[in-house]
């Protein structure tokens, strides 16, 4: 039997390892392989019900916030996540390992929600969606708010009244670029910015109120905001509880799904040591976005992942953390960067030369013809030759004094501060370079000031396009795409385009074991130190965290002092011999210990005070409280209860009243009871109010998900607020243990 047992036992091994062995990591690419996938979804989000229709094999999970569906995809807990075209593509950008399949899952018509019966407000929101379509400043919205690279948003300023009649817009500010926090702690994004018109259209101030987006229905109906901006699609489903102003966006659901290149490629390439440029075909190439290096790795390497940054100082920091396994940029910046720094190094020839010229709109000939005229006129006279001379060949870092009457007007010209020397860099607070001089020279030769407008490399372009600069002195290489766009004047140099990396992933360099587990002690803490930086510093987030934990803080210690004074109350009822009190307490503490207390929240936010404008963080009070009130009233009956009645009955005897006798007898020894119990109680209570983001409170959970919708880092802003929540629990176990000592009489003979 014993054999028979063992048999089965190997024979089931070999069997998992063979089956283990088979299976593999599906790579999805297209819909198709989505069919018994795991997705994940936004609760209350049209992509909840569409993916359950459209995949009726797959399994779909809900989701409180997108980004929370984004780190069970990246922690491999989902195979696919669904949500609208602009989320998806913001989440992408911010995370290389993550894309989405570009075919959509269905289309979709994006709209303003009002309540049933607001007709006058419907109508004046419709008729400022009408104007915005016919006048082009909707097109404007999403050529600014819904854009490919990650240069900054750029932000109109609307003037709405201060006085008046409050326009309350509900919106789930975690839904970048629909809606989010900016670095003021502001609500902005692109239906931020739609609200803010319609404030501006009907003359009156605004508030939003941010809350969970399935939340936001249950708050209109109520009374609890006038209208909703945050991205909603108008389904037949939702227009039964809501009015739908008319489409101001149409939008499309798509599949975010992990890259497959990593598996398809193996663990092998990540250890092979570079020899030539051929060995970067298979690898993690950096280039700048908007760059004829991304156009040129795109096309020469369609087997290597391209990652694309917003600027050559995040390239750089790539390669040394070692994100990057080489980047590509201009040949001469690469040389000056090697001079300063001796962990990277050129890895063979120069890729290719380009000729660079100054940009400028197509409707703009005559600066340009000026400029020409210019260039044509300091080669001539030596001034150009000096240039190169001085800041190309011998490498100096000081800028000429250039005489400039300034009596013409200003000279706007788009540049990019950090482009490395010998082009561009800031020194001392102010920009040098050889292309800063040029501009210099040339706004001189106009007798025009010279604006400087430091931009991100990605948005140059477009802002000549569009007349927000007139001109644009970048190293900008001349391509018959961008002639398509821009004009350029005559080239005035020519550049290449080289690879460097890392030496240390050179074939050939050669390290100790101590190197290597330095760098990659570095490695990992640059990584924390990236992510603390990003998350925290950035955009000042650290005052979210902070707003956040002061929020949190009030409503756990006013929440548990009317708990356990409202609890005192509800035992005394529940002890009591009359039947009109103890039943209502019975009552009492069966509902408030049965029901959820997200459910109780809910309720009494959109239920009981559905007509009173009231305070959320006043109504989350309550509502813990009233929980906690629950659990506190039964943990006070069994301490009192515990307590032997013969000590009720010496009190009396001794001739203190039935409440002397419960105050100075019975009452000191149920706290030492009761104490244990209550302290983790009241710990659970400070855990729970991380649901108060559903009623628009913005506590310390609530800034994390705010965070982490500017940021994209999935699991960072939670660890932080983990570790938060934790040293909040801790200190309040320190404190209530320390009251727990002093009602101990043995601690206090210990200290007597």
């Amino acid at each position: 039997m014993r054999k028979i047992f063992i048999s089965i036992a190997i024979c089931s091994l070999i069997i998992s390892i063979i089956a283990g062995c088979g299976d593999s990591k599906k790579t999805i690419t297209k819909l198709d392989d989505v069919k018994n996938a795991s997705i994940g979804a936004m609760t209350g989000a049209t992509g909840e019900q569409l993916a359950k229709k459209r995949f009726p094999e797959a399994t779909v999970k809900s989701f409180d916030d997108i980004m929370d569906a984004v780190a069970a995809l990246k922690s491999n807990q989902l195979e696919a996540v669904i949500t609208g075209y602009p989320a998806a593509m913001n989440v992408c950008k911010h995370n290389p390992d993550l894309q989405f399949i570009s075919e959509p899952v269905a289309y979709e018509n994006t709209s303003i929600a009002v309540r049933k019966g607001s007709d006058k407000l419907l109508s004046a929101v419709n008729n400022l969606i009408t104007e915005m379509k016919n006048d082009g400043t909707l097109k404007d919205m999403r050529r600014r708010w819904f854009k490919t690279d990650l240069s900054p948003y750029k932000i109109v300023d609307i003037t709405f009244p201060k006085r008046g009649e409050l326009l309350k817009i509900g919106t789930s500010a975690t839904r970048e670029p629909f809606c989010f926090v900016d670095a003021k702690q502001q609500v902005t994004g692109h239906d931020g910015e739609l609200g803010r018109r319609i404030g501006a259209k009907l003359g009156r101030p605004i508030e939003f109120v941010d809350m969970k987006f399935s939340a936001l229905i249950p708050a209109l109906k109520s009374g609890k905001v006038d209208l909703i901006a945050a991205g909603m699609t108008a389904t037949e489903e939702r227009k039964k509880s809501v009015d739908f102003s008319q489409s101001y966006f149409e939008n499309s659901q798509v599949l975010i799904v992990k890259k497959g290149v990593a598996e398809e490629r193996g663990i092998e390439n990540k250890t092979t040591k570079l020899k030539s440029i051929d060995d970067i075909k298979n690898k993690r190439i950096g280039v700048l976005l908007g760059s004829v290096h991304d156009s040129y790795a795109l096309k020469n390497y369609p087997h290597a992942t391209i990652l694309q940054y917003k600027n050559p100082s995040e390239l750089v920091l790539a390669v040394r953390s070692n994100k990057i396994d080489a980047a590509i940029y201009t040949h001469e910046t690469v040389l000056e960067i090697l001079r300063s720094d001796n962990e990277l190094k050129l890895l063979g020839d120069t890729l290719f030369t380009v000729p660079i010229a100054m940009g400028f709109n197509q409707q703009n000939d005559v600066l340009r013809e000026k400029f020409n005229s210019f260039l044509k006129k300091i080669k001539a006279n030596g001034t150009f030759d000096d240039m190169v001379n001085r800041w190309i060949t011998k490498g100096r870092t000081d800028m000429p004094g250039i005489k400039n009457p300034k009596t013409n007007g200003t000279l706007v010209v788009g540049i990019v501060s950090d482009k490395g020397l010998p082009f561009t860099v800031v020194k001392d607070n102010k920009m040098i370079g050889f292309d800063v001089e040029l501009a210099e020279r040339f706004a001189a030769s106009l007798g025009r000031e010279l604006k400087l407008l430091d931009m991100e490399f990605g948005s140059l372009i477009i802002s000549a396009v569009t007349n927000k600069i007139e001109m644009i002195t970048s190293t900008l290489m001349v391509t018959e795409e961008r002639k398509k766009q821009i004009d350029f004047s005559d080239p005035y140099m020519r550049l290449g385009a080289s690879v460097f990396v890392l030496k240390k992933n050179l074939a050939g360099f050669e390290s100790d074991g101590e190197n290597k587990t330095t760098s990659s002690g570095k490695s990992f803490l640059n990584g924390i130190t990236e992510s603390f930086h990003n998350n925290i510093i950035i955009e000042n987030r650290y005052l979210l965290i902070i707003d956040g934990l002061k929020t949190t803080a009030i409503i756990s210690i006013l929440a548990t002092i009317f708990g356990t004074l409202l609890g005192g109350l509800v035992c005394f009822m529940r002890m009591s011999r009359k039947k009109i009190l103890l039943l209502p307490a019975k009552i009492y503490i069966s509902i408030l210990r049965g029901t959820p207390v997200l459910v109780v929240l809910m309720i009494i936010f959109y239920v009981v005070f559905a007509s009173i404008d009231i305070d959320p963080m006043i109504v989350a009070v309550i509502a813990f409280g009233l929980n906690f009130a629950a659990y506190v009233s039964e943990m006070f009956r069994t301490g009192i209860e515990g307590i032997d009645k013969g000590q009720t009955e010496a009190g009396i005897a001794m001739g203190f009243s039935k409440i002397k006798t419960f105050i100075y007898i019975i009452l000191p020894q149920a706290v030492r009871r009761i104490l244990p119990v209550f302290k983790g109680e009241v710990i659970s209570l400070v855990k729970m109010t991380s649901i108060v983001g559903y009623i628009a409170v913005q506590d310390l959970t609530k800034a994390s998900d705010i965070i982490r919708s500017r940021t994209f880092d999935a699991f960072f802003p939670l660890i932080m607020v983990a570790v938060m929540y934790f040293f909040i629990a801790w200190l309040l176990m320190l404190s209530l243990g320390y009251v727990e000592r002093l009602t101990n009489p043995k601690q206090n003979l210990k200290r007597g």
